[in-house]
């Protein structure tokens, strides 16, 4: 089988264990701030079952000198036409937090447009896209940002604790903030393929109830699971999510009703 997608060099797309013989792949799309490196643990621990790409948006790591995408729309065309070369290849399957779960949704939507129906769309610590919460925080000060990242917990202290460092990432964060922020759901197709949905119990930027309203998104089968924690509950449950990710994209783990 012919590898179309990119492996070396600034691309959108990241792969750290190459799986070759997986069933499946699973695109994992950061958060607000973060980058592709973030799912690398994860890839460990889904390999060789699953093979994960991780998407790296511009702006950061070895793509830092390129201008960070500020529109949603704008990243998910983008991401898209860097999945189709290889999306027959296998089974796809997306997954996204926090403001990935926007871009999963958006390419999923293009994707299925484009005739590519994903295995399943992942969705973590994101409201469903019609639950609109009208936030603002990319319009305020940088202290403001920086209580915002420290409260919910997903930067190290590495980051945080250096100044240098910190003022090199807030102008993307506050890029990433901007790009969720102003996102809205245009009406229109959504998806036909089964959407599972990860969410915090004390999450402050996505209740339960918010996110159920992914399952208006669908006309395929949904599913909602609770876990311990806040935003960044998947940083302590990682290996409860992979667990999760893995019964659901096995043949015997179709989601459900």
């Amino acid at each position: 089988m012919v590898n179309s997608l990119p492996t070396t060099g600034p691309s959108w797309i990241k792969r750290f264990h190459p799986a070759p013989e997986a069933a499946t792949r699973l695109v994992c799309f950061p958060y607000a701030g973060g980058s592709a490196g973030y799912y690398h643990g994860m890839s460990a621990r889904v390999s060789p079952k699953v093979e994960l790409l991780a998407v790296q948006y511009p702006g950061r790591q070895d793509r830092h000198a390129e201008k960070p995408v500020d529109d949603i729309g704008e990243l998910a065309d983008e991401i898209t036409e860097a999945l189709i070369p290889g999306a027959l290849e296998k089974p796809l399957a997306l997954f996204g937090h926090s403001m990935g779960a926007s871009v999963a949704f958006e390419v999923a939507r293009r994707l299925e447009h484009r005739g590519v129906m994903p295995s399943a769309l992942f969705v973590s610590a994101r409201p469903g896209p019609s639950a609109n919460r009208n936030e603002t925080l990319h319009l305020s000060t940088d202290a403001d940002l920086e209580r915002e990242i420290r409260s919910l917990g997903g930067t190290g202290a590495e980051v945080l604790n250096d100044e240098e460092i910190l003022q090199m990432v807030l102008p993307v964060v506050r890029n990433d903030y901007r790009a969720a922020e102003t996102y809205r759901y245009v009406p229109g197709p959504d998806v036909t393929c089964p959407v599972v949905a990860f969410v915090g119990e004390g999450d402050p930027k996505a209740t339960v109830a918010e996110t159920g309203v992914w399952e208006r998104h669908t006309t395929g089968p949904f599913d909602l699971t609770v876990f311990p924690g806040g935003h960044f509950y998947l940083n302590e449950h990682q290996a409860a999510v992979v667990g999760a990710l893995l019964r659901h994209l096995t043949p015997a783990g179709t989601p459900r009703r």
